[in-house]
């Protein structure tokens, strides 16, 4: 099966999440604008042709920063591309798959990990990554309000069918589309569909929230609120603490 986010009882907010966050809803291809985003590829296909299971960034040469739920018990490794489309024979890159062993899969918050490549990866800028506690202060600055943010993911396309239920359909193809803030917690961004907005759903977990139209990684793609893809979007804030202790195991935090 392909990989989902674990239902999760965010206590924060008062509400019990109903489905995993992992594919592009109401986006659009994106290109050669991201090449930082990467797909974690299966070891064979999935039913439908596709090899895309997750989404993860490289935040430095050799790191890419994922989801923890995008692994299974015991995994060792992992293997990335970082084509825009992905086809049999594109480059992979294999890595070590390293999730935080704070982890729990029945609900603990500390839902973040990283592939370790043993050799850099050329050609592929990092994303940057936020100093501690940006959205927080972004948030008293007044900033954060009317702040928009662009996920981006290899996940499925949601399609309405005639029978009353929604197929998903998955492309192995990089997509982003752009979100509306909603709230902010100690360690969760929300992040609300407004007029015009997309979001996130199956295959993009794992995936950046990016600040605007930058570089700057704030969050990183956990859950939604439907099973529909439509609704809120749930995501690891990369500026607290619990993610920053983790991720300075691998690289140099601003």
């Amino acid at each position: 099966m392909r990989f989902a986010a674990p239902i999760v009882a965010f206590a924060l907010f008062l509400v019990s999440l109903a489905s995993p966050a992992s594919a592009i809803t109401n986006g659009s291809p994106d290109g050669n604008d991201h090449p930082s985003v990467g797909a974690l590829i299966a070891d064979k296909p999935y039913p439908d042709g596709t090899w895309a299971y997750c989404t993860g960034t490289l935040i430095s040469p050799t790191v890419l920063l994922t989801a923890a739920h995008c692994g299974h018990r015991n995994q060792r490794t992992a293997r990335v591309t970082f084509a825009s489309h992905y086809q049999q024979g594109e480059t992979v890159y294999s890595g070590r798959y390293i999730p935080d062993e704070r982890y729990n899969p029945k609900g603990d918050l500390h839902d973040i990990a990283v592939v370790v490549f043993g050799s850099p990866i050329a050609g592929i800028k990092p994303a940057k990554l936020p100093s501690a506690g940006l959205l927080s202060r972004m948030r008293a600055d007044g900033s954060l309000r009317d702040a928009k943010f662009t996920p981006v993911g290899y996940g499925s396309i949601n399609q309405t069918k005639a029978s009353r239920k929604a197929k998903l359909v998955y492309t192995d193809t990089r997509s982003r589309t752009s979100i509306s803030y909603d709230d902010l917690t100690r360690v969760w961004l929300k992040l609300d569909l407004k007029p015009g907005d997309g979001g996130t759903c199956y295959g993009d977990s794992g995936g950046p929230n990016f600040l605007g139209n930058s570089d700057l990684l704030v969050a990183t793609t956990i859950s939604g609120d439907d099973d529909a893809c439509k609704a809120t979007n749930y995501d690891y804030r990369l500026d607290a603490g619990p993610a920053r202790d983790f991720l300075a195991r691998f690289v140099t935090l601003p």
